[in-house]
Protein backbone atom coordinates (compact mmCIF):
# COMPACT_ATOMS: atom_id res chain seq x y z
CA UNK A 1 0.00 0.00 0.00
CA UNK A 2 2.86 2.34 0.87
CA UNK A 3 4.58 1.67 -2.47
CA UNK A 4 1.33 2.41 -4.31
CA UNK A 5 0.88 5.71 -2.48
CA UNK A 6 4.47 6.68 -3.21
CA UNK A 7 3.91 5.84 -6.87
CA UNK A 8 0.80 8.05 -6.96
CA UNK A 9 2.72 10.87 -5.26
CA UNK A 10 5.51 10.61 -7.85
CA UNK A 11 2.98 10.68 -10.68
CA UNK A 12 1.25 13.76 -9.26
CA UNK A 13 4.61 15.45 -8.72
CA UNK A 14 5.58 14.73 -12.34
CA UNK A 15 2.28 16.10 -13.64
CA UNK A 16 2.81 19.24 -11.59
CA UNK A 17 6.31 19.65 -13.06
CA UNK A 18 4.97 19.09 -16.58
CA UNK A 19 2.27 21.70 -16.01
CA UNK A 20 4.86 24.15 -14.68
CA UNK A 21 7.01 23.63 -17.77
CA UNK A 22 3.93 24.01 -19.97
CA UNK A 23 3.09 27.33 -18.30
CA UNK A 24 6.64 28.55 -18.91
CA UNK A 25 6.57 27.47 -22.55
CA UNK A 26 3.23 29.17 -23.17
CA UNK A 27 4.59 32.37 -21.64
CA UNK A 28 7.65 32.08 -23.86
CA UNK A 29 5.55 31.59 -27.00
CA UNK A 30 3.22 34.44 -26.11
CA UNK A 31 6.12 36.82 -25.54
CA UNK A 32 7.94 35.55 -28.64
CA UNK A 33 4.94 36.24 -30.86
CA UNK A 34 4.29 39.67 -29.36
CA UNK A 35 7.84 40.95 -28.85
CA UNK A 36 9.35 43.92 -30.63
CA UNK A 37 12.67 43.44 -28.83
CA UNK A 38 15.89 44.38 -30.66
CA UNK A 39 17.20 41.89 -33.22
CA UNK A 40 20.28 41.01 -31.15
CA UNK A 41 18.11 40.21 -28.15
CA UNK A 42 16.15 37.79 -30.33
CA UNK A 43 19.38 36.02 -31.28
CA UNK A 44 20.52 35.80 -27.67
CA UNK A 45 17.13 34.45 -26.62
CA UNK A 46 17.23 31.81 -29.35
CA UNK A 47 20.60 30.57 -28.11
CA UNK A 48 19.44 30.40 -24.48
CA UNK A 49 16.35 28.47 -25.53
CA UNK A 50 18.44 25.94 -27.48
CA UNK A 51 20.61 25.42 -24.40
CA UNK A 52 17.55 24.82 -22.23
CA UNK A 53 16.04 22.42 -24.78
CA UNK A 54 19.13 20.21 -24.94
CA UNK A 55 18.66 18.26 -21.68
CA UNK A 56 14.94 17.72 -22.41
CA UNK A 57 15.84 15.91 -25.62
CA UNK A 58 18.18 13.40 -23.96
CA UNK A 59 15.30 11.08 -23.01
CA UNK A 60 12.27 11.21 -25.29
CA UNK A 61 9.42 8.82 -26.03
CA UNK A 62 8.69 7.25 -29.38
CA UNK A 63 5.53 7.77 -31.40
CA UNK A 64 4.25 4.39 -30.20
CA UNK A 65 4.69 5.27 -26.51
CA UNK A 66 2.15 7.04 -24.30
CA UNK A 67 3.59 9.74 -22.05
CA UNK A 68 4.41 8.34 -18.62
CA UNK A 69 2.24 10.99 -16.94
CA UNK A 70 -0.83 10.21 -19.08
CA UNK A 71 -3.78 8.02 -18.16
CA UNK A 72 -5.70 7.09 -21.32
CA UNK A 73 -8.61 5.43 -19.55
CA UNK A 74 -8.79 8.26 -17.02
CA UNK A 75 -8.79 10.92 -19.73
CA UNK A 76 -5.50 12.52 -18.62
CA UNK A 77 -3.54 13.75 -21.65
CA UNK A 78 -0.83 16.11 -20.47
CA UNK A 79 0.32 17.06 -23.98
CA UNK A 80 -3.01 17.33 -25.77
CA UNK A 81 -2.75 20.48 -27.97
CA UNK A 82 -6.10 21.81 -26.71
CA UNK A 83 -6.42 20.81 -23.04
CA UNK A 84 -2.93 19.58 -22.13
CA UNK A 85 -1.37 21.54 -19.28
CA UNK A 86 2.04 20.42 -20.50
CA UNK A 87 1.50 21.45 -24.12
CA UNK A 88 3.02 24.70 -25.31
CA UNK A 89 0.37 24.66 -28.06
CA UNK A 90 -2.67 24.47 -25.78
CA UNK A 91 -4.42 27.65 -24.46
CA UNK A 92 -5.21 25.38 -22.43
CA UNK A 93 -8.99 24.88 -22.44
CA UNK A 94 -10.65 23.96 -19.13
CA UNK A 95 -13.53 21.56 -19.81
CA UNK A 96 -16.35 20.21 -17.69
CA UNK A 97 -18.56 17.53 -19.21
CA UNK A 98 -21.28 15.07 -18.26
CA UNK A 99 -24.24 13.30 -19.84
CA UNK A 100 -23.43 14.36 -23.38
CA UNK A 101 -22.84 18.05 -22.63
CA UNK A 102 -19.50 19.87 -22.39
CA UNK A 103 -18.63 23.44 -21.45
CA UNK A 104 -15.16 24.91 -21.81
CA UNK A 105 -13.36 28.17 -21.17
CA UNK A 106 -10.13 29.63 -22.48
CA UNK A 107 -8.41 32.76 -23.73
CA UNK A 108 -6.44 32.79 -26.97
CA UNK A 109 -3.33 34.91 -27.08
CA UNK A 110 -1.46 36.42 -30.03
CA UNK A 111 0.15 33.05 -30.81
CA UNK A 112 -3.20 31.97 -32.29
CA UNK A 113 -3.61 34.98 -34.55
CA UNK A 114 -4.89 34.57 -38.10
CA UNK A 115 -6.39 37.87 -39.27
CA UNK A 116 -5.01 40.72 -37.15
CA UNK A 117 -6.69 40.73 -33.70
CA UNK A 118 -8.60 37.48 -34.35
CA UNK A 119 -8.00 33.75 -34.10
CA UNK A 120 -7.00 31.60 -37.04
CA UNK A 121 -9.99 29.68 -38.37
CA UNK A 122 -8.17 26.37 -38.01
CA UNK A 123 -7.75 27.02 -34.28
CA UNK A 124 -11.51 27.44 -33.89
CA UNK A 125 -12.07 24.13 -35.67
CA UNK A 126 -9.53 22.39 -33.42
CA UNK A 127 -11.15 23.78 -30.27
CA UNK A 128 -14.61 22.66 -31.36
CA UNK A 129 -13.42 19.19 -32.41
CA UNK A 130 -12.04 18.75 -28.90
CA UNK A 131 -15.22 20.02 -27.27
CA UNK A 132 -17.43 17.76 -29.37
CA UNK A 133 -15.21 14.84 -28.40
CA UNK A 134 -15.72 15.59 -24.71
CA UNK A 135 -19.48 15.71 -25.16
CA UNK A 136 -19.52 12.44 -27.08
CA UNK A 137 -17.28 10.67 -24.57
CA UNK A 138 -19.35 11.87 -21.62
CA UNK A 139 -22.46 10.43 -23.28
CA UNK A 140 -20.98 6.96 -22.89
CA UNK A 141 -20.55 6.57 -26.67
CA UNK A 142 -16.90 7.52 -27.31
CA UNK A 143 -15.69 7.52 -30.90
CA UNK A 144 -13.37 9.13 -33.41
CA UNK A 145 -14.17 12.16 -35.55
CA UNK A 146 -15.03 11.14 -39.12
CA UNK A 147 -16.57 14.42 -40.23
CA UNK A 148 -16.43 17.99 -38.93
CA UNK A 149 -18.46 20.80 -40.51
CA UNK A 150 -17.60 24.28 -39.28
CA UNK A 151 -19.46 27.54 -39.93
CA UNK A 152 -17.79 30.89 -39.23
CA UNK A 153 -20.32 33.60 -38.40
CA UNK A 154 -18.04 36.21 -36.83
CA UNK A 155 -14.30 36.31 -36.11
CA UNK A 156 -13.12 35.03 -32.73
CA UNK A 157 -11.31 37.81 -30.82
CA UNK A 158 -7.92 37.23 -29.26
CA UNK A 159 -7.09 38.07 -25.64
CA UNK A 160 -10.76 37.70 -24.77
CA UNK A 161 -12.35 35.13 -22.45
CA UNK A 162 -14.19 32.55 -24.55
CA UNK A 163 -17.00 30.12 -23.76
CA UNK A 164 -17.07 26.85 -25.70
CA UNK A 165 -20.09 24.52 -25.64
CA UNK A 166 -20.95 21.15 -27.14
CA UNK A 167 -23.69 18.56 -26.82
CA UNK A 168 -24.73 15.28 -28.36
CA UNK A 169 -27.66 15.72 -30.71
CA UNK A 170 -28.17 12.25 -32.19
CA UNK A 171 -27.14 8.64 -31.57
CA UNK A 172 -27.52 5.93 -34.19
CA UNK A 173 -25.76 2.78 -33.10
CA UNK A 174 -22.01 3.38 -33.38
CA UNK A 175 -22.56 6.80 -34.98
CA UNK A 176 -22.93 9.85 -32.73
CA UNK A 177 -23.55 13.42 -33.88
CA UNK A 178 -22.67 16.41 -31.70
CA UNK A 179 -22.99 20.16 -32.15
CA UNK A 180 -20.89 22.92 -30.63
CA UNK A 181 -20.27 26.65 -30.60
CA UNK A 182 -17.77 29.33 -29.64
CA UNK A 183 -18.86 32.61 -28.05
CA UNK A 184 -17.27 35.15 -25.75
CA UNK A 185 -17.80 34.76 -22.01
CA UNK A 186 -19.20 38.28 -21.93
CA UNK A 187 -21.77 37.57 -24.67
CA UNK A 188 -22.49 33.82 -24.53
CA UNK A 189 -25.63 34.12 -26.67
CA UNK A 190 -23.76 35.76 -29.56
CA UNK A 191 -22.41 32.75 -31.46
CA UNK A 192 -19.17 33.26 -33.37
CA UNK A 193 -18.42 29.80 -34.73
CA UNK A 194 -20.49 26.61 -34.85
CA UNK A 195 -19.61 23.03 -35.69
CA UNK A 196 -21.33 19.72 -36.25
CA UNK A 197 -19.27 16.58 -35.85
CA UNK A 198 -19.90 12.93 -36.66
CA UNK A 199 -18.15 10.42 -34.43
CA UNK A 200 -17.98 6.66 -34.91
CA UNK A 201 -17.11 4.12 -32.20
CA UNK A 202 -14.26 1.81 -33.18
CA UNK A 203 -14.69 -1.92 -33.40
CA UNK A 204 -12.20 -3.95 -31.37
CA UNK A 205 -10.18 -4.90 -34.45
CA UNK A 206 -10.07 -1.27 -35.60
CA UNK A 207 -8.83 -0.09 -32.20
CA UNK A 208 -6.17 -2.80 -32.21
CA UNK A 209 -5.03 -1.89 -35.71
CA UNK A 210 -4.80 1.83 -34.98
CA UNK A 211 -3.61 1.85 -31.39
CA UNK A 212 -2.13 -1.60 -30.81
CA UNK A 213 1.41 -0.38 -30.03
CA UNK A 214 0.31 2.12 -27.36
CA UNK A 215 -2.08 -0.40 -25.79
CA UNK A 216 0.77 -2.78 -24.93
CA UNK A 217 2.15 -2.66 -21.34
CA UNK A 218 5.04 -0.26 -20.86
CA UNK A 219 8.40 -2.02 -20.54
CA UNK A 220 9.82 -1.85 -17.02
Amino acid sequence: MTDRLQSVDRLLERREAISDLGDALRLLIEHATATEAPTEELRRAAERIRQAAGPLGERIRERTEVAAADDLLGGVRMYNPVIGRGSALAPPVHVESSNGVAVGTCTLGLAYEGPPMYAHGGVSAMLLDQMLGHAVTSSGKPGMTVQLDTAYRKPVPLMTALRLTAEVSQVEGRRVTAVGAIATAERPDEVLVTATGLFVALRAEQAQRLFGPVMRPRAS
